[in-house]
Protein backbone atom coordinates (compact mmCIF):
# COMPACT_ATOMS: atom_id res chain seq x y z
CA UNK A 1 0.00 0.00 0.00
CA UNK A 2 1.72 3.14 -1.34
CA UNK A 3 1.38 5.90 1.71
CA UNK A 4 0.49 8.67 -0.88
CA UNK A 5 -2.76 7.47 -2.02
CA UNK A 6 -3.39 5.97 1.35
CA UNK A 7 -3.39 9.27 2.60
CA UNK A 8 -5.27 10.69 0.08
CA UNK A 9 -8.21 8.61 0.25
CA UNK A 10 -8.45 9.17 4.41
CA UNK A 11 -8.12 12.76 3.36
CA UNK A 12 -11.44 12.78 1.72
CA UNK A 13 -13.24 10.22 4.12
CA UNK A 14 -12.52 7.27 2.29
CA UNK A 15 -11.29 4.50 4.40
CA UNK A 16 -8.01 3.07 2.39
CA UNK A 17 -8.49 -0.80 1.98
CA UNK A 18 -5.77 -2.68 -0.58
CA UNK A 19 -8.45 -2.93 -3.06
CA UNK A 20 -9.70 0.97 -2.84
CA UNK A 21 -5.82 1.59 -2.82
CA UNK A 22 -4.76 -0.66 -5.75
CA UNK A 23 -7.64 1.17 -7.88
CA UNK A 24 -6.28 4.41 -6.59
CA UNK A 25 -2.55 3.78 -7.78
CA UNK A 26 -3.86 3.34 -11.40
CA UNK A 27 -6.85 5.74 -11.88
CA UNK A 28 -5.66 8.40 -10.24
CA UNK A 29 -2.45 8.55 -12.30
CA UNK A 30 -3.52 7.98 -15.49
CA UNK A 31 -4.99 10.20 -18.29
CA UNK A 32 -6.20 7.64 -20.33
CA UNK A 33 -9.91 8.62 -19.37
CA UNK A 34 -10.59 4.73 -18.42
CA UNK A 35 -13.93 2.77 -18.50
CA UNK A 36 -14.62 0.70 -15.17
CA UNK A 37 -13.63 -2.56 -17.19
CA UNK A 38 -10.70 -1.13 -18.27
CA UNK A 39 -9.76 0.06 -14.48
CA UNK A 40 -10.95 -3.28 -13.30
CA UNK A 41 -8.82 -5.04 -15.77
CA UNK A 42 -5.17 -3.02 -14.98
CA UNK A 43 -6.31 -3.55 -11.21
CA UNK A 44 -6.24 -6.92 -11.87
CA UNK A 45 -2.83 -6.91 -12.86
CA UNK A 46 -1.21 -6.61 -9.64
CA UNK A 47 -4.19 -7.27 -7.96
CA UNK A 48 -5.59 -10.43 -9.38
CA UNK A 49 -8.39 -11.16 -6.90
CA UNK A 50 -10.31 -8.00 -6.72
CA UNK A 51 -13.85 -8.33 -7.89
CA UNK A 52 -15.81 -6.07 -10.71
CA UNK A 53 -18.48 -5.05 -8.11
CA UNK A 54 -15.26 -3.67 -5.22
CA UNK A 55 -14.10 -1.88 -8.97
CA UNK A 56 -17.29 -0.10 -9.81
CA UNK A 57 -18.35 0.30 -6.73
CA UNK A 58 -15.00 2.40 -5.68
CA UNK A 59 -14.86 3.84 -8.91
CA UNK A 60 -18.33 5.31 -7.75
CA UNK A 61 -16.91 5.96 -4.11
CA UNK A 62 -14.29 8.36 -5.61
CA UNK A 63 -16.67 10.43 -7.50
CA UNK A 64 -19.04 11.15 -4.44
CA UNK A 65 -15.63 12.15 -2.79
CA UNK A 66 -14.57 14.13 -5.61
CA UNK A 67 -11.60 12.57 -6.31
CA UNK A 68 -12.23 11.86 -10.23
CA UNK A 69 -15.31 12.83 -12.62
CA UNK A 70 -17.58 10.62 -14.32
CA UNK A 71 -18.07 11.50 -18.06
CA UNK A 72 -20.00 10.43 -20.64
CA UNK A 73 -18.51 11.95 -23.91
CA UNK A 74 -18.99 9.45 -26.68
CA UNK A 75 -21.74 6.79 -27.95
CA UNK A 76 -22.76 6.48 -23.91
CA UNK A 77 -19.30 4.82 -23.16
CA UNK A 78 -18.97 6.44 -19.39
CA UNK A 79 -15.09 7.28 -18.38
CA UNK A 80 -13.90 8.19 -15.82
CA UNK A 81 -11.65 11.25 -15.36
CA UNK A 82 -8.67 12.26 -12.67
CA UNK A 83 -8.49 15.67 -13.55
CA UNK A 84 -11.28 17.49 -11.42
CA UNK A 85 -10.24 20.87 -12.56
CA UNK A 86 -11.85 22.56 -15.20
CA UNK A 87 -11.17 21.54 -18.68
CA UNK A 88 -12.28 20.50 -22.05
CA UNK A 89 -11.95 17.20 -24.11
CA UNK A 90 -10.89 16.24 -27.66
CA UNK A 91 -11.44 13.19 -29.04
CA UNK A 92 -9.47 11.34 -31.52
CA UNK A 93 -11.80 9.79 -34.07
CA UNK A 94 -9.35 6.77 -35.38
CA UNK A 95 -8.35 5.79 -31.93
CA UNK A 96 -11.00 6.50 -29.82
CA UNK A 97 -8.59 8.20 -27.22
CA UNK A 98 -9.62 11.14 -25.32
CA UNK A 99 -7.43 14.24 -24.58
CA UNK A 100 -7.58 16.80 -22.10
CA UNK A 101 -7.43 19.90 -23.30
CA UNK A 102 -6.98 23.16 -21.24
CA UNK A 103 -10.13 25.28 -19.90
CA UNK A 104 -8.13 28.52 -21.11
CA UNK A 105 -7.51 27.15 -24.67
CA UNK A 106 -11.09 27.84 -26.13
CA UNK A 107 -12.96 30.45 -25.01
CA UNK A 108 -16.69 29.99 -25.16
CA UNK A 109 -18.66 33.53 -24.98
CA UNK A 110 -21.95 34.36 -24.52
CA UNK A 111 -23.03 31.06 -22.20
CA UNK A 112 -25.37 33.28 -19.70
CA UNK A 113 -27.52 34.50 -23.04
CA UNK A 114 -28.92 31.42 -24.04
CA UNK A 115 -32.49 32.30 -23.81
CA UNK A 116 -34.22 29.86 -21.73
CA UNK A 117 -31.49 28.23 -19.72
CA UNK A 118 -29.71 28.72 -16.63
CA UNK A 119 -25.97 27.33 -17.40
CA UNK A 120 -24.69 25.91 -14.49
CA UNK A 121 -21.69 24.32 -15.78
CA UNK A 122 -20.27 23.29 -19.41
CA UNK A 123 -17.17 21.99 -20.98
CA UNK A 124 -16.60 21.46 -24.76
CA UNK A 125 -16.08 18.32 -26.23
CA UNK A 126 -14.15 17.94 -29.77
CA UNK A 127 -14.24 15.77 -32.24
CA UNK A 128 -11.11 14.76 -34.96
CA UNK A 129 -7.86 13.71 -36.18
CA UNK A 130 -4.52 14.29 -33.67
CA UNK A 131 -1.87 15.42 -36.05
CA UNK A 132 1.24 13.95 -35.78
CA UNK A 133 3.92 16.74 -34.59
CA UNK A 134 6.03 17.57 -37.87
CA UNK A 135 9.52 18.57 -37.34
CA UNK A 136 10.89 21.68 -38.30
CA UNK A 137 14.50 21.65 -40.24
Amino acid sequence: MRPDEAALLEKHGIKPSAQRVAVAEFVLHTDAHPSADEVWSRVRERFPMVSRATVYNTLNLFVEKGLIRQLTLTGGRVVFDPNVEKHHHFIDEETGRIYDVPWEALRVSRVDDIDGFEVHAYQVVLRGKKRSRRRRT
